[in-house]
């Protein structure tokens, strides 16, 4: 189908990176090609099943988000245009709606993570620890309880396959420095807070996101890769919102649920995705659009 597209295959230029959902391109010394394509991943692991005009999706939420946030921090998008790119039209077809010119930036070793609400590996962490990357928690929390605060829980960024791992601030300190560790903290918590008041607004529960981070050859810190898109974050509809049970979402939580239903184990190889959850999860991915950009 013209509207899926699970591999990019752009000759002229040179791919350098695959990711679990990003191609990315070579372009000139400065710049990259990043082209968000139709594979979902669930638990770190890219499924074989793509999802249709997921990658579109996730390209518009991402540059809405971008665009908003670029009053509090620099951000990856490059003022070149796409159409200056010296491609076959056929090529521009694969990566219509799909990609960005993005700068050239030296990537942080962490994923940085906010969390307003118990679920997901924090929750895992807190069922065992009661503590979530070191920050203890209140007692008889239950799955998707408000948290009293917001916590920021950074991550190490693992191997496509291997399952990212929660850290420590401190560890995250040692990792890259306290003085840059505390202003992607900052920076963090500042995008989540201006995103859940506007998402509030929409009748939407921001539940937790992840942010990820690089460096440009000036030594300035800048946001990049996507942001707070189904991929990346858990949207809950606010009306049906119930602590103790998995809420109604409009993220990926669906596939996660669904691979859970048949006892996958995380392991490979991994298991194709029915055609109504598929279809099913087409439509959270769209309505999150509708809901933001609409």
């Amino acid at each position: 189908m013209k509207n899926i597209l699970h591999t990019s295959n752009i000759q002229s230029l040179k791919k350098i990176y695959q990711g679990k959902v990003r191609d990315i391109y070579e372009v000139d010394d400065e710049s990259i090609l990043i082209i968000s394509t139709d594979r979902v991943s669930v638990f770190d692991v890219v499924l074989p099943t793509p999802i249709p005009q997921k990658g579109v999706i996730l390209n518009d939420v991402s540059n809405f988000w971008f665009d908003r946030f670029s009053h509090l921090t620099e951000n990856h998008i490059s003022s070149k245009s796409i159409n200056s790119l010296k491609i076959t039209n056929e090529e521009f077809d694969q990566i219509e709606g799909r990609a960005v010119i993005a700068k050239k930036l030296n990537a942080l070793p962490i994923e940085s993570i906010v969390r307003s609400y118990l679920i997901g590996s924090g929750y895992s962490d807190y069922l065992s620890k009661g503590s979530i990357c070191d920050i203890d928690l209140p007692e008889n929390l239950k799955i998707a309880s408000k948290l009293p605060n917001l916590i920021f829980t950074p991550s190490s960024k693992a191997e496509i396959g291997y399952h990212d791992i929660n850290i420590s601030f401190k560890k995250m300190s040692e990792i890259i420095g306290s003085d840059l560790s505390e202003k992607v903290k900052n920076i963090s918590i500042k995008i989540f807070e201006s995103a859940d008041q506007y998402l509030k607004e929409k009748n939407i529960i921001l539940a937790d996101t992840k942010f990820e981070f690089g460096m440009n050859e000036n030594g300035n810190l800048v946001l990049m890769d996507e942001l707070l898109t189904s991929d990346s974050s858990r949207f809950w509809i606010s009306d049906t919102y119930e602590e103790g049970i998995s809420p109604a979402s409009l993220d990926k939580q669906f596939i996660r649920d669904y691979v859970k239903s048949i006892s996958w184990n995380d392991t490979m190889p991994p298991p194709e995705l029915p055609e109504d959850i598929v279809e099913k999860t087409s439509e959270k991915y769209k309505e999150l659009r509708k809901i933001l950009i609409n």
